[in-house]
């Protein structure tokens, strides 16, 4: 059974920073490119940063420089360190994995709220 299990949103003030965690299991890991969305209040989702297997990532162009995405593959886990946040980040952050047979798992999201 396949989880992916995010955490580490909550409310901050503009500026601040957040530090969200993406917990998988079920999946092998190490050979999954995994990929931070967000979805906005009445707006479709969108990717934030990706990182893939051999570790290289890339961002949206909005948060390039203040967002930093990483992995741990001995505790399944990736990461979004999210700095000098503003309000238009608020949103619902989503884990997704992608596996080497295009497979795509997600998780539960967990809600970002920037206040200004």
């Amino acid at each position: 059974q396949v989880q992916l299990v995010e955490s580490g949103g909550g409310l901050v003030q503009a500026g601040g920073s957040l530090r969200l965690s993406c917990a998988a299991s079920g999946i092998i890991f190490r050979d999954n490119t995994m990929t931070w969305y967000r979805q906005a209040p009445g707006k479709q989702r969108e990717l934030v940063a990706t990182i893939t297997r051999n570790s290289v990532t890339s961002y949206a162009s909005s948060v390039k420089g203040r967002f930093t995405i990483s992995r741990d593959n001995t505790k399944n886990t990736a990461y979004l360190q999210m700095n000098s946040l503003k309000p238009e980040k608020t949103g619902v952050y989503y884990c997704n994995s992608h596996d080497i047979w295009s497979r795509d798992y997600w998780g539960q999201g967990t809600q970002v709220t920037v206040s200004s």
